[in-house]
């Protein structure tokens, strides 16, 4: 069993990545083995609405970054979404590289547990949260909960080392990813029977 946790900071050894190992490790002291990728500080190509997915079964611009994360949702049984929080907001490469990923392959990220991580130095952190969430449930994903909102707070690099609360809900939230995966690989039951979907729109 896995969880892929993914660093939607510029920085790949900052303060969502001190969150993000903090999840980690009481995932890996669960029995859960766990990998941190990270999304780089280089332009992401966001979606553009073309569609060529449904024909492809991939996003048709496929590049290093895409692929890779796609790769490894397939072989994932959880997923832990962190990022720094811009203007109250996630990350905007982050959410480029996301949109691309839910939108093509959401048969990959179906009824895994997934949660969300902000990291902010004052405020703005529960829109961040609020945001990557939307992710997880238009896709039929369990939501992982913790002990309080997923946040972590820290400026300067490494300062979230020092933010006790904060590293305790990742701990927390770590915990109880293990526990939801674990129940889900014990359980005999398969996932709901999935309906034809409905689209409507409001203009008629």
């Amino acid at each position: 069993m896995k969880v892929l946790l993914i660093n939607g900071s510029p920085r790949p050894r900052g303060n969502t990545y001190i969150a993000l190992s903090e999840v980690a490790k009481a995932l890996n002291e669960e029995g859960i083995d766990s990998e941190i990728i990270s999304i780089g500080a280089k332009a992401v190509q966001g979606c553009i609405a073309c569609n060529k997915c449904s024909q492809l079964g991939r996003c048709v611009f496929n590049d290093t970054l895409y692929a890779e994360v796609r790769e490894k949702l397939l072989s994932c049984d959880g997923l832990v979404v962190g990022s720094p929080t811009y203007y109250a907001g996630p990350n905007g490469s982050l959410c480029a590289l996301l949109d691309r990923l839910f939108y093509s392959s959401s048969e990959y990220l179906q009824y895994k547990p997934a949660a969300a991580v902000a990291v902010c130095r004052r405020g703005g952190a529960s829109a961040v949260f609020d945001r990557l969430n939307k992710y997880f449930t238009i896709n039929n994903m369990p939501v992982v909960s913790s002990q309080y909102w997923n946040s972590v707070h820290g400026a300067s690099i490494g300062e979230a080392s020092r933010d006790a609360e904060g590293l305790q809900t990742m701990r927390v939230l770590g915990r109880n990813m293990a526990w939801l995966i674990k129940c889900i690989s014990a359980s005999k039951i398969s996932p709901p029977e999935a309906e034809p979907q409905i689209r409507t729109n409001f203009i008629r």
